[in-house]
């Protein structure tokens, strides 16, 4: 029996529609920036195998770090124990971070990383309070008068519509009610959505921002890109009025940096591109350069010092069984070495101004009635396939992907929204090749 037979007796893929789906691409290796398939055939993963690949696939030095931490720890409760690998890896993230943080607590994923976020927000605001005669009353050391009488009710969150968050329960509730949620509508918590900022929106946003400002705990957002969304795209400075006016009102800012985290904006955190930095930042993804599962949430020391008392009610109850896995927190550290390199931050500026070409290229020899929004920030690449609604369902997305992988690319368009976002180590043939596909892909749907 093949192995595709196998898995079709046993595996339940992700995002998969179960009947009448295609058969799975059995894959044998990777090396680099290449697939190798069961029959010797080989694709260029142009998009990091959902955007976690930073160096390439089988890298030497990242698998060398992880045999040696294998051969001395493996796994630890981190309740009560800490390890070297974990302690490092927080110490050099917090050197790096957009912001003041000052604590990291580590999880599992994506997923999980905002999950811890959000709780943290809204017990931090919990914690501001304290029972007395069974009735909730606020604390004398809150930071200013206006708090006095509003914190106690802070629960709300606010974020952008077409945002994603992850596929747990919170993070399903502060992100876009759409497809990936409508199973789940009736079970997720209220949240307070707005509009990512335009110069025709922003006053209206404002206004909603003041309108519920003391019953808003935290502000959840992808910085300047959403991913899932659809790969779209905002402006800097907008982004940055609308924190500078949470701030004021002193709404704790939780940056989504799971997918633009670790270079792929250009910068090493899309968070650098604004001013106004995040109380809390959530990371996963590229974070282990694809290696191993790790999510890390970073907090300010004001955040932390909520829950620095001698209540104990006043804990953060939460964990994860692999919770700074030092296996894990080993292969981050290797890929952090691997990220900060000259070279590396090179290759990622290098990639940045060949995407920027390519769009002149698009943007001059192919009608705009064919593709539209062209958009690039760093190393990532989006255009609109224009067939059908803009939607993740629009099934022209299965056409492209197996038109792509007949020509040796791997590419999985978000419905009609194509988009790359490359190992870092892409060659210069490699990454033509992909443009060339993509420039095929277009010609045929022009005919």
């Amino acid at each position: 029996m093949s192995l595709v037979e196998r898995d079709k007796k046993v595996i339940w893929h992700p995002f998969t529609q179960q009947k009448n789906m295609l058969s799975p691409v059995p894959i044998t290796k990777g090396k680099d920036t290449l697939l190798f398939d069961e029959n010797g055939n080989t694709y260029i993963d142009a998009i990091s195998s959902w955007w976690v690949n930073l160096h390439g696939h089988a890298n030497t030095y990242i698998a060398e770090k992880l045999y040696q931490q294998a051969l001395q720890l493996e796994q630890v409760i981190f309740a009560g124990f800490t390890h070297e690998p974990a302690v490092n890896l927080a110490e050099r993230l917090l050197a790096i971070l957009p912001g003041n943080f000052s604590k990291i607590f580590y999880s599992d994923n994506g997923s999980t990383s905002t999950e811890v976020a959000l709780k943290m927000a809204i017990q931090y605001w919990w914690n501001k309070r304290e029972v007395e005669n069974g009735k909730w009353k606020i604390e004398s050391k809150a930071r200013n008068n206006s708090q006095l009488t509003t914190h106690h009710s802070r629960t709300k969150i606010l974020a952008f519509n077409n945002s994603y968050h992850g596929d747990t329960f919170g993070a399903m509730s502060v992100s876009d009610r759409s497809v990936f949620t409508l199973a789940f509508h009736n079970l997720l918590f209220e949240v307070i959505f707005i509009d990512t900022p335009t110069k025709e929106n922003i006053q209206q946003i404002q206004s909603v921002i003041q309108q519920h400002k003391n019953e808003i705990a935290a502000f959840i957002y992808e910085p300047l890109v959403q991913g899932a969304g659809g790969i779209k795209m905002y402006d800097a400075d907008l982004l940055n009025t609308i924190l500078s006016t949470l701030k004021q009102h002193n709404i704790i800012c939780i940056a989504d940096e799971v997918m633009t985290g670790f270079g792929r904006t250009g910068k090493l955190f899309a968070s650098e591109y604004v001013d106004v930095k995040p109380d809390i930042i959530c990371l996963s993804k590229g974070l282990t350069g694809g290696t191993m599962a790790l999510g890390v949430t970073a907090c300010t020391s004001e955040i932390y010092n909520a829950y620095v008392t001698d209540d104990k009610l006043k804990t953060f109850f939460h964990g994860h069984s692999f919770t700074a896995n030092p296996l894990a927190c080993t292969t981050a550290l290797a890929s952090l070495d691997l990220l900060l390199k000259d070279d590396c931050l090179q290759k990622i500026k290098w990639i940045a101004e060949q995407h920027k070409k390519f769009i002149h290229q698009l943007t001059i020899n192919h009608s705009l009635l064919t593709i539209k929004n062209l958009r690039i920030l760093g190393t990532i690449l989006a255009f609109e396939i224009v067939s059908g609604k803009d939607e993740y369902l629009n099934s022209i997305s299965t056409t492209i992907t197996q038109q792509a992988m007949q020509m040796g690319i791997y590419i999985r368009p978000l419905g009609n929204t194509v988009y790359i976002m490359p190992p870092y180590c892409i060659t210069e043939d490699e990454l033509d090749k992909v443009y060339r596909v993509i420039l095929n892909i277009i010609q045929q749907s022009e005919q």
